[in-house]
């Protein structure tokens, strides 16, 4: 934090395969530690792959950011953080095996569904190894076309 990081991402991938009982006690709890002691000194942004049940109390805490995967609707991410936080995804990673044309179309979609307010766009998770360059370029391209526009 020392020499100017502006953000950390706290990642949990495994999280969703836990009920919600138990993502309380066994995940949440210990990264909300980290969030409580990372929020002073710098942005905080928690992913939890397929934690949307988890939305509602992450957005009490003290996180900057939530991480969203393809799972959940745009919209209804929306509701479950009470339209106040910043959400950050959801592309289905898969979906950069398409056209680059099929890819600004649904990027352009994205974007448009979350609202461009406390936004950032970006994979629902991590890119898949076998993804084509040109198609994770003409998702980069996408959003910085929807920008401009």
């Amino acid at each position: 934090m020392e020499k100017g990081v502006s953000a950390v991402q706290v990642f949990d991938s495994w999280g969703g395969m836990l009920s919600p009982e138990d993502y309380q006690e066994f995940s949440w709890k210990y990264i909300n530690q980290i969030v409580e002691a990372l929020s002073p000194l710098t942005h905080v942004v928690v992913f939890g792959k397929g934690c949307w049940f988890a939305l509602e109390e992450m957005t009490l805490s003290k996180v900057s950011a939530l991480g969203v995967d393809w799972t959940i609707r745009p919209e209804y991410a929306r509701v479950l953080t009470n339209h106040t936080m910043t959400l950050q995804g959801n592309f289905d990673p898969a979906r950069l095996h398409s056209t680059p044309e099929t890819i600004k179309k649904m990027v352009n979609e994205m974007i448009n569904r979350f609202g461009k307010d406390r936004y950032i766009a970006n994979l629902g998770h991590g890119i898949l190894p076998n993804i084509p360059l040109e198609n994770a370029e003409a998702f980069i391209r996408a959003v910085v076309d929807w920008k401009a526009n």
